[in-house]
């Protein structure tokens, strides 16, 4: 079956029942209570065993998934790999007692005024929707980073699944509710459906406690209000659009001329562009051979598959926006075509902006995300310059720099550098944003419109999205939940009058 010509990829996206999606809403509902009532290693021996089956089902995944996207058997066998890690990795973390932040204060009647017992922890918010992205099938999907963190927080998960991979989510979904269920899961920890209206509804629904988006600006900011709006409002975790701006210094054109030129059509061309951190703008000092370097080393990036018609016309439309704006030039042309297999393929662009001052003059157009391998080059000539470029930068998910490595920078890189801390969630040197490890120190996030939430949504600190504070202020023994009892049955890391203790 072509995926192009389902229905699910031409916009009819088919809606879940409504009698099926309240029985979906009232396990979940029913679960909360049950799920969260487990310890934590126990619900990482669930996430371990959900792994475990994926692991185990690695080949069959990746054939549905290749037919249905059109990405490549070894994209799709690492991404399966990243998934199932990632699973391991938040269930181990969420065991160590860590996300739950277990703090103990001991009464003293010395203090000023005196101190009462106070034992501090997180709990479970309730039943999570998540809605599944469409650029990582696996890592960012059914059970990817937002349903692995909502689960090892304690939080059934509703998944609304994305309509560009839907025979992958089915089959996906299958193996997380066989895994869950044989590991003791109660019924409702997971489940799948589907339609845009149904997203919508379980949104609005009451026995929703948080959601978790990763998509367009257009699309996340409208469920963001819809969570903010409703009688009570509700945490909305969305991931959603970033230019990802790097800035090369001088001194590195200087050090690492080809080695930048060739790492950067790289980013750019990496998945075809469709990575919410590809470099979408380029300052260059000023070098007009090294921007027809830049021009040649892009523009021999063949075409590639993306992963929707939807996203080819998203794509085609923006670079007509960009292309139109009257302070660029295009260096390289690209085309959106139709493959021999029916998929939309997409060669790489490449605009040139001659000044900062000609950029700012249609910065609301040019600092627009463009999903798709294009990015602008900004040529400047002063320090100065980047910072006006930077100051009108929206919230990032990163801020990148290249640099000199003893020789001069040519540009103050401390004053660059504390400016982009506050656009951007990540800040890196000599690299490039593409890939985001899935690490403790991880943040994948930034102000909005990068993201909506303070939080990483890669990284076990992720779980803490879905969790929330209570205190107990000088409750009887026996009234304590086991994670804040005083001989610590559970063997949690905790703070115990200011002095961190571990398992």
């Amino acid at each position: 079956m072509n995926p192009l010509t389902h229905p699910t990829q031409t916009g009819a996206e088919p809606e879940t029942p409504a009698r099926e999606l309240e029985s979906l809403l009232a396990r979940a509902a029913a679960a909360a209570p049950r799920w969260a009532a487990l310890t934590p290693l126990e619900r990482a021996a669930a996430l371990a065993a959900v792994a475990d089956m994926l692991d185990a089902n690695t080949r069959h995944l990746v054939k549905v998934a290749a037919e249905e996207t059109g990405l490549g058997t070894a994209r799709l066998s690492g991404e399966v790999a990243r998934t199932t890690g990632q699973l391991r990795m938040y269930g181990e973390y969420a065991a160590t007692g860590a996300p739950f932040g277990v703090t103990i204060d001991h009464a003293d009647s010395a203090t000023a005024p005196p101190r009462p017992e106070l034992r501090r922890y997180q709990v479970p918010l309730g039943p999570v929707e998540v809605f599944a992205g469409g650029n990582f099938p696996f890592a960012f999907s059914v059970a990817g980073t937002d349903t692995a963190s909502a689960l090892a927080a304690g939080c059934p998960v509703l998944l609304k699944a994305h309509p560009g991979h839907p025979r992958t989510s089915a089959t996906t979904a299958a193996l997380v509710q066989e895994a869950l269920a044989e590991a003791g899961a109660p019924l409702g920890t997971f489940a799948l459906f589907t339609g845009r209206e149904a997203g919508v509804t379980v949104l609005r629904d009451p026995r929703v406690r948080a959601a978790a988006f990763t998509g367009s600006v257009r699309g996340g900011r409208a469920l963001f209000d819809i969570a903010a709006a409703r009688p009570v409002p509700i945490p909305f975790h969305g991931e959603l659009g970033s230019v990802n701006p790097v800035v090369v210094t001088p001194g590195a054109v200087g050090e690492r001329r080809a080695e930048i030129f060739s790492g950067f059509a790289g980013s750019l061309t990496l998945g075809t562009g469709q990575f919410c951190t590809k470099p979408g703008i380029l300052l260059l000092p000023r070098d007009p051979e090294a921007v027809a370097e830049l021009a040649a080393e892009v523009g021999s990036a063949p075409a590639a598959a993306m992963l929707s018609p939807q996203i080819a016309e998203g794509f085609r439309r923006r670079l007509a926006e960009v292309a139109g704006a009257p302070q660029t030039r295009t260096l390289v042309e690209s085309s959106v075509t139709t493959g021999d297999d029916g998929r939309p393929l997409a060669g790489p662009g490449l605009f040139l902006v001659d000044t900062v001052e000609e950029f700012l003059q249609d910065a609301e157009n040019l600092l627009e995300e463009c999903f798709g391998p294009s990015a602008v080059i900004v040529q400047y000539d002063t320090e100065d310059e980047v910072t006006r470029l930077l100051d009108r930068l929206e919230g990032s998910l990163t801020v990148t720099f290249h640099t000199a490595g003893e020789g001069p920078h040519g540009v103050d890189l401390s004053t660059l550098v504390e400016q982009a801390r506050g656009k951007t969630g990540r800040v890196l040197f000599n690299s490039w944003p593409t890939g985001v490890a899935v690490a403790q120190a991880q943040q994948h996030g930034g102000p909005y419109p990068a993201s909506t939430s303070a939080h990483t949504s890669v990284g076990p600190h992720a779980i803490e999205r879905f969790l929330r504070p209570v205190v107990y202020q000088d409750a009887p023994a026996e009234l304590l939940p086991a994670e804040l009892r005083e001989e610590n049955p559970l063997r949690l890391v905790r703070t115990v009058d200011g002095k961190t203790e571990t398992a």
